[in-house]
């Protein structure tokens, strides 16, 4: 297979501008830069969101009300019915959720709801419960913890 032969799969590529190849080429000498000025210069592009000198998009709009964004607290969500999966007197923490699959990270917080039936004895240790959760876990003569 020769040079030319090769095509490529993701199809044709726009062709650059090839620069500085004689007053020929009409993109010789100056290279499409103009005269003299920063822009003709190495170097020169500019700082992100500047406007030259005009008061820039960012400081023009106004900034309103309050984000909980930085500060709020994250849970992952388990069902009750979800802990079946436990044997009868078990005890289900974090740990134990992530091995199983129910929760993304060993360290991140859970929070129970009471979605579904609950039919084994557990003892049951994360972040938060829900009323009816924790309701349907004493129910079955299990323990709710709340882990600080």
């Amino acid at each position: 297979m020769l040079n030319h032969e090769i095509t490529s799969i993701a199809g044709p590529k726009k062709r650059i501008k090839r620069l500085g190849r004689g007053s020929g080429s009409s993109r010789g000498k100056t290279c499409t830069r103009g005269h003299k000025g920063s822009g003709s210069r190495a170097g020169s592009g500019g700082k992100v969101g500047y406007e030259g000198g005009q008061l820039p998009l960012y400081r023009r709009l106004p900034k309103r009300g309050f984000s909980n964004y930085r500060f709020a607290v994250q849970y992952e969500v388990v069902n009750v019915s979800q802990l079946d999966r436990f044997e009868n007197g078990a005890v289900v923490d974090t740990k134990s959720l992530f091995v199983a699959g129910l929760v993304r990270n060993a360290n991140s917080r859970v929070k129970l709801l009471g979605d579904g039936e609950l039919t084994k004895k557990l003892d049951v240790n994360v972040h938060k419960f829900s009323k009816t959760a924790q309701d349907k876990i004493l129910s079955c003569g299990g323990v709710a913890r709340v882990v600080a």
